[in-house]
């Protein structure tokens, strides 16, 4: 994902919980809402993300809430811990922003937080960022990823133009995580199943591309992502600008440690 702004310049945009929604058994739904929510603007990106920032318990915050001065202020292990996800939905007529979060029980930052939440509770937010939406101009598209990058790739279907031909290549942990995608596409969709070993870089070597300019979305596992892309770009053709290719984890490592390493790595 790329940062379109400085950070820490952005306004910290403070919402209450609404309510949150089990999707599957692995993946929560939180809906937020509140008068900050006004504070929000929306971009025209269908990856559109947020970070969502979490407090360091014990530690006392100048208020309002600014990242610089925090920054300013306070040594690095007391600021708020920042994890990126993506804007499932933004509805201003409701009130509402929803950021759906994977969930594997107490491993992880996020998703015990999210599986805590109650109606209320305080969410606070920088963003929105990104980058990809699908193109009207592409012949056809492309849709890969995992659980990490199936809120993008659930925004991207609705925004898919009528008609327009999908292959899309999804991995998920078994056949109870797998998620209705709406779109007006022409959708072709294969779901795999961790479980059962699915291979997201296998699947993809065996699909027949369309005739046509394609334009893709590719993200998840950053080892899986890293072998897609010298398969995109190498194997099959496409351009970096017919890419949207990143990893948005790596396993073994935690967020932080990631981002470390995150440029080199996907080089």
């Amino acid at each position: 994902m790329t940062e379109r702004r400085e950070r820490g310049t952005r306004p910290v945009i403070r919402l209450t919980v609404v309510r949150t929604e089990r999707l599957t058994p692995h993946m929560i739904r939180v809906v937020a809402g509140g008068e900050g929510l006004s504070s929000f603007t929306p971009n025209e990106f269908t990856d559109s993300y947020v970070k969502v920032l979490f407090r360091v318990p014990g530690v006392s915050y100048p208020e309002p809430l600014d990242m610089q001065t925090i920054r300013a202020e306070l040594p690095a292990d007391q600021w708020p811990r920042m994890r990126t996800y993506t804007v499932r939905y933004h509805d201003a007529a409701a009130g509402e922003l929803a950021i759906d979060f994977v969930y594997h029980g107490d491993q992880g930052l996020a998703g015990p937080w999210a599986a805590r939440l109650e109606p209320g509770d305080e969410v606070l937010l920088l963003g929105p960022g990104g980058a990809y939406a699908p193109r009207r101009d592409a012949d056809w598209h492309l849709v890969v990823g995992d659980e990490s990058a199936l809120p993008a790739i659930a925004a991207a279907m609705e925004a898919m133009p009528d008609g327009a031909p999908v292959l899309g290549v999804l991995l998920v942990e078994d056949a109870s995580e797998e998620q209705p995608l709406a779109t007006k596409g022409d959708a072709h969709i294969r779901w795999l199943h961790r479980a059962e070993g699915g291979d997201l870089g296998a699947a993809v070597r065996e699909l027949n591309f369309p005739e046509g300019t394609a334009h893709a979305f590719v993200h998840g596992e950053a080892g899986a992502v890293k072998e897609l892309r010298r398969h995109l770009l190498g194997e099959r053709g496409l351009t970096k600008d017919q890419l949207s290719i990143s990893g948005y984890w790596r396993q073994g490592r935690d967020d932080e440690a990631w981002r470390e390493e995150k440029s080199t790595f996907m080089a």
